[in-house]
């Protein structure tokens, strides 16, 4: 929001909203922590500012739009469920901030721990020494997230992302040189490998959080996926595996001998992708890890 007109209104007029928004919240089951998670960003203030109130004697207070477009959006967030992270544009994503919009989905916290595994991979005793280098691939790249994460962890290395969407690579695009990391990724549009054809065999690694959602699960999600994110980078087919299957079967064409297979899947599909990897026969050093709540959430590999 920062390239908007700023708005000024009085710190009471801000703290009356304020309060207002969190009884509403409280009241449609909403953390009423979002009210101060938008205040910070459309506002400005910090949250010591907030946790005081201090803000509420200062006579102006820059906004990044006018204090009622704030409570047209906010009304949007309790009526259709429209999340937050969509009205104020970015989410916090490991140390950064990132832009989003409902081209892509809003990345998860858990799914940070994908680049801490790529870390430990690529730094255990007797990993190949090319994992630190060399060619990654971020595979339904969305918003850059992962992307953004590998090139910080790596920054010899080359990080290749890949989605299906336009949209969503504009804004990969634009979060990479916000970032300042524009020369270090390459986007391409395309299925998964396809558009890597060229480097085939000389990945070091590979990280993917695909759509792993079964269909039938999708429309029973909370109303802030079903109505606002992106169906396509949610729907994993029947069971969830169609997308999880091709990785699986694809990629040993494409990486090196002790390169890197790591994604993200969704309870209960553990031992169907171990299985899977191991059938495969091109995969060893089959692991998986689960994320801080318990959940058997990610599986990696390294090819033989």
């Amino acid at each position: 929001m920062t390239d908007k007109q700023l708005k000024v209104v009085s710190g009471v007029q801000l703290w009356r909203w304020r309060n207002s928004a969190i009884a509403q919240a409280i009241s449609c089951d909403i953390s009423p922590a979002e009210v101060d998670w938008l205040l910070l960003e459309v506002a400005g203030l910090d949250r010591l500012a907030l946790r005081l109130e201090s803000f509420k004697e200062s006579p102006e207070i820059q906004m990044a739009l006018p204090l009622e477009d704030l409570e047209q959006l906010w009304q949007r967030r309790l009526n259709e469920r429209l999340p937050v992270q969509y009205i104020t544009g970015v989410t916090p994503w490991r140390q950064f901030k990132i832009a989003v919009s409902n081209a892509v989905l809003i990345p998860r916290p858990e799914t940070e721990y994908l680049i801490d595994l790529a870390v430990a991979a690529a730094t255990k005793s007797g990993a190949a020494p090319f994992l630190n280098s060399g060619h990654w691939a971020d595979l339904g790249t969305g918003s850059g997230a992962i992307a953004l994460g590998l090139a910080d962890a790596f920054p010899k290395a080359t990080i290749h992302a890949v989605d299906y969407s336009p949209e969503a690579l504009k804004i990969a695009r634009d979060n990479a040189r916000n970032l300042g990391f524009d020369n270090q990724i390459k986007f391409y549009q395309g299925s998964w490998w396809e558009p890597l054809a060229a480097l085939k065999g000389e990945f070091s690694g590979m990280v993917s959080n695909p759509p792993y959602i079964p269909t039938s699960t999708v429309a029973t999600l909370q109303p802030e996926v079903v109505k606002h994110e992106p169906h396509l980078a949610l729907d994993g087919g029947s069971d969830g595996l169609d997308c999880i299957r091709q990785l699986i079967e694809i990629s040993p064409g494409y990486l090196r001998p002790g390169g890197v297979w790591l994604i993200e899947m969704m309870a209960g599909q553990a031992d169907t992708v171990r299985t899977l990897l191991a059938k495969q026969g091109s995969y060893c050093n089959i692991q998986i890890h689960a994320d801080l709540a318990g959940i058997e959430r990610f599986a990696i590999a390294s090819i033989k």
